[in-house]
């Protein structure tokens, strides 16, 4: 790009790089003596930035195995009770008048 360039800033010494590269990326395609050099700049042609890549997706499952359990229902008669229910009665007495 920079030797197509020099070339060009020899035939014209006002030419900057910009005007380059609006001559050569902007607009109508031209058919001029050097047209064969300006498809070989990048991003010229179709070809130079079309690139397809191939990535095969690999995906990890993990199952999940399902737990088998049993309820085991547990006799609640046998439970005791270790307050006595006069102390737990006695929480819940109205407040006194000194």
């Amino acid at each position: 790009m920079v030797e197509h360039y020099i070339e060009h800033k020899e035939q014209n010494r006002n030419l900057t790089i910009w005007g380059f590269l609006c001559i050569h990326y902007q607009g109508q395609e031209v058919f001029d003596a050097d047209h064969e050099k300006d498809m070989k700049l990048p991003f010229k042609s179709y070809t130079s930035i079309c690139s397809v890549v191939f990535y095969p997706l690999v995906q990890e499952y993990q199952t999940i195995q399902k737990i088998n359990y049993t309820y085991k229902k547990e006799n609640l008669q046998n439970y005791s009770f270790l307050y006595s229910s006069i102390f737990l009665s006695s929480i819940w007495q109205p407040p006194k008048n000194c």
